[in-house]
């Protein structure tokens, strides 16, 4: 046997022993938890995993004195309360298993349910599961930017990191977990040939301790080892949680880490090369960057605990088994700790574009050998940029409730925070040396909020937030919201409307910054924009039309050149989405559309048409045990000036040499669930030379995966 072969099967032994050691003492506990079960019911003892409520009649109605008596030569056993905290509805305590997120500045949480269903699974790429995706430079694990403009993310905090917010743990995503037994949840998908394979591995443990407290570990590791050149990343995300929801006292605690590796190739030296070249494998289309080995390295670690104490101002009698019912006031603190560095690299190196122009007389092709960055303004032979950033953050809140937490006026927030950030980069003088210049910024803040409720048929609120001094001294954000829900023959149609008018001062970055490519000192005013939005959903019609509408004045961006610029005029930019899913029989035929304008195409680019569509077919392979769906994944824009993107920056930016688009991009999948497993089996890009324009592209020169098979599991495991 070769020796490729033998290493191989190794590698795929040592996988399953893995998962097997790893289950093995679940399912022994489950076996175990089975037997104590049946043990107990056999003696008649109480089973309910949280005990009996004694505040609740006997099942039958008889009186406690007709009740068999217990052995009292028996150790009594200890009943344990049931989850009593104010942030869960009766219904959401009723639940199995449901997860939540935190909100940074208020006393709330949003509440949803783990994802271990068939719906979606389809979609492994993370960055595709948001409304119609993100642009993308390809690879799982790379650097995107969403699609819907007025989705893109405001760049107040380290702004080279948000290119992976897709991927990347913070304080407001970070889940955590209320499950009646132990949850292991193990994901593995993989794709391509083991020298150019794309690699997803995800792990969820969760654990109550009781039913208000518990912890959990979400760890993912995902990226490709490049099936272009110099492609090659690397991302891992941890993070471990703590939470107490009691009946007063909460706590919500998590530490987490966030490491990305990616190599940069600056994308193809032409769309020729994709589009009219075929090569005998993708890594030899020809790069940017491909000789000059650049490399970008993000660390980040952060730390948070957010914690409040409920003062009720009513008598709490036993049977209170929350305060979300009572009048009360909450009183709270929250403590943020994030620091982000980037650390980027690369040598002096030269492309050659074999198809730059034409000889008008010959017809023949004119090469051209250029560079990648135009200016070496410290080093003329290579780069070593750092660059960092840390904030320091103490919020403290106070949350009155009136009389119920689903009243008319449900909740009134308050609080005021401190911002202290250090920023750091190389100083003039000392790039070589190592000298790095810290800037300490620090700026106050005080927000607040109205919400509430009327029965089921309005849900409304208000916030505002400003910044009276330090450095974002004038910032502003008002938003308030308002949903209306209606019932037709008992089926809910639900409006809703969104204001949002904010005021923000450029970032650190985009006024100063020290590298090898790029230099500026500059001076820009506050960025603002008004936003609205109008939503109409029908749960059981698979229906939804949103109309959004944003102005923005003095808009910040990166021009053609990759620099830091603002604009002087406003830009409108107006989107109509539409979604409708149709059902017949086992037949899905999902779809998802989006339609943009922009007044001001050069300030902020979109695609006129945007598209998913997404046609399956649902079905029982084997009647209760395993569900099967089988069909296509489509994706598609109309044709305009994507973003580039600038690796040096880690920024994406508005060129104007190319447009992209009018290329569909196909997948064919097979997924399925049995019992608590979920497979897919998948092929990437199915039309790869079979129709389209050839230029596969969704950021600027920029390729996309040629074909490519994917195979991948997840295993649930609830003991």
């Amino acid at each position: 046997m070769r020796p490729a072969i033998v290493n191989k099967f190794c590698k795929i032994l040592l996988r399953a022993a893995a998962i097997i050691l790893v289950a093995m003492p679940f399912a022994a506990h489950a076996q175990l938890d089975a037997k104590a079960l049946q043990r107990a019911q056999q003696r008649g003892e109480n089973t309910d995993i949280y005990g009996n409520n004694p505040f609740e009649n006997n099942a039958e109605g008889e009186d406690d004195q007709d009740a068999e008596k217990p052995d009292t030569t028996k150790k009594e056993r200890k009943i344990r309360k049931p989850l009593e905290s104010y942030f869960f509805s009766d219904s959401i305590r009723a639940l199995h298993n449901f997860q939540w997120t935190l909100s940074r500045d208020y006393n709330r949480v949003d509440v949803g349910p783990i994802d271990t269903t068939l719906a979606n699974w389809h979609i492994d790429y993370p960055y595709y599961q948001r409304g119609l995706g993100d642009i993308t430079l390809g690879g799982l694990g790379q650097s995107t930017l969403p699609v819907d403009a007025l989705e893109r993310p405001e760049l107040t905090d380290f702004e080279f990191a948000h290119p992976y917010d897709a991927y990347t743990y913070n304080m407001e995503n970070i889940p955590f977990y209320n499950v009646k037994k132990p949850f292991l949840l193990l994901t593995y998908l993989e794709s391509g040939q083991k020298r150019y394979r794309e690699e997803h591995f995800e792990l969820t443990h969760a654990q109550n301790i009781s039913p208000t407290t518990g912890f959990n570990v979400n760890y993912k590791a995902r990226g490709t080892r490049g099936l272009y050149d110099r492609q090659r990343t690397k991302n891992h995300n941890v993070a471990v949680a703590f939470q107490h929801t009691g009946k007063r006292y909460s706590v919500h605690a998590a530490f987490f880490n966030n490491h990305i590796e990616q190599a940069e190739n600056g994308g193809v030296v032409g769309p020729w090369a994709v589009r009219d070249t075929t090569f005998e494998m993708p890594s030899g289309v020809p790069m940017k960057l491909s000789r000059a080995n650049a490399q970008n390295i993000y660390r980040n670690n952060g730390f948070f605990i957010e914690q409040s104490l409920a003062i009720p101002l009513q008598a709490v009698t036993p049977s209170d088994f929350s305060l979300a019912d009572l009048s009360a006031v909450y009183i709270g603190h929250s403590f943020e700790y994030n620091a982000w560095s980037k650390f980027y690299t690369d040598v002096y190196a030269t492309y050659t574009d074999d198809r730059s122009g034409r000889d008008p007389q010959t017809g023949e092709f004119i090469p051209k050998t250029d560079v990648y960055y135009k200016n070496w303004y410290i080093s003329p032979e290579r780069t070593r940029d750092s660059l960092y950033e840390r904030v320091i953050s103490n919020r403290f809140f106070v949350q009155a409730q009136p009389w119920d937490r689903n009243g008319v006026i449900g909740t009134l927030d308050g609080g005021v925070g401190i911002d202290m950030r250090t920023y750091s980069q190389f100083e003039p003088g000392g790039y070589m040396s190592g000298r790095m210049k810290n800037v300490k910024r620090t700026s106050w803040y005080a927000y607040g909020s109205v919400s509430g409720k009327i029965k089921r048929y309005v849900d409304w609120g208000a916030e505002m937030k400003y910044y009276p001094s330090g450095y974002r001294g004038g910032d502003y954000r008002i938003g308030a919201h308002i949903a209306l829900t209606g019932f037709v023959r008992g089926k809910p149609l639900r409006l809703s409307g969104r204001f949002v008018q904010e005021s923000i001062s450029p970032s650190y970055w985009q006024e100063s910054l020290y590298s090898n490519h790029y230099i500026w000192n500059n001076s820009f005013g506050k960025e603002s924009s008004t936003r609205f939005e109008v939503r109409l959903e029908v749960p059981d019609y698979a229906l939804e039309l949103a109309a959004k509408q944003g102005v923005i004045r003095n808009k910040i961006y990166y021009d053609e050149n990759a620099a830091a610029v603002q604009s002087t005029g406003t830009v409108s930019l107006t989107s109509i989405y539409a979604r409708k899913d149709f059902r017949i029989g086992g037949l899905h035929l999902d779809n998802r559309v989006l339609l943009q304008w922009s007044t001001d195409a050069k300030v902020v680019p979109v695609p006129t048409v945007s598209a998913f569509l997404s046609y399956y077919y649902e079905f029982w392979a084997v009647r209760n045990v395993l569900r099967m769906q089988t069909g296509l994944d489509g994706r598609f824009t109309t044709k305009y000036y994507a973003p580039g993107y600038n690796p040096s920056l880690s920024s994406f930016y508005n060129q104007r040499e190319v447009e992209t688009g009018n290329y569909p991009y196909v997948d064919l999948f097979i997924t399925g669930k049995w019992k608590r497993m979920r497979i897919i089996l998948k092929y990437q890009h199915l039309n790869k030379g079979l129709f389209g324009n050839g230029e596969y592209f969704s950021a600027a020169n920029y390729p996309l995966n040629p074909g490519m098979f994917k195979i991948g599991l997840s295993w649930g495991f609830y003991d």
